[in-house]
């Protein structure tokens, strides 16, 4: 009767997180990916993902002349912004621990909690 009490006291704690990733760089993105779901391993959680979302292209396309003269050639400069998405169920404590170890530089990382 106690372990019953127990469990169910446990699974009232879980919150369902998503753990947002954003980056221009895929390589250091999927690292960090590749760490958050180790560490979510490590803890006995199973999480769903890294589900790549669609990249974003920003484009700015700009005369290279500085002065408006000569023959109108252009410049096209682009951005790309790749992003994963990581869902798992936990308590807040626990993602806390996962997602204070290992941020590479330029990759942002947001974390919402939702209830069950």
């Amino acid at each position: 009767a106690m372990d019953a009490k127990k469990g169910e006291q446990d699974r009232s704690t879980y919150h369902r997180i998503r753990i947002t990733l954003s980056s221009r760089n895929v390589k250091s993105l999927e690292k960090a990916c590749s760490e958050l779901i180790q560490g979510a391993k490590q803890q006995q959680l199973k999480p769903k993902g890294p589900v790549r979302m669609p990249t974003k292209t920003l484009r700015i396309t700009t005369r290279k002349s500085p002065c408006g003269e000569g023959t109108n050639t252009w410049d096209r400069f682009e951005m790309r912004i790749h992003k994963r998405v990581i869902d798992m169920y936990s308590p807040p404590d626990i993602v806390r621990q996962i997602t204070a170890i290992n941020i590479e530089p330029g990759v942002e990382v947001e974390v919402t909690i939702s209830g069950n």
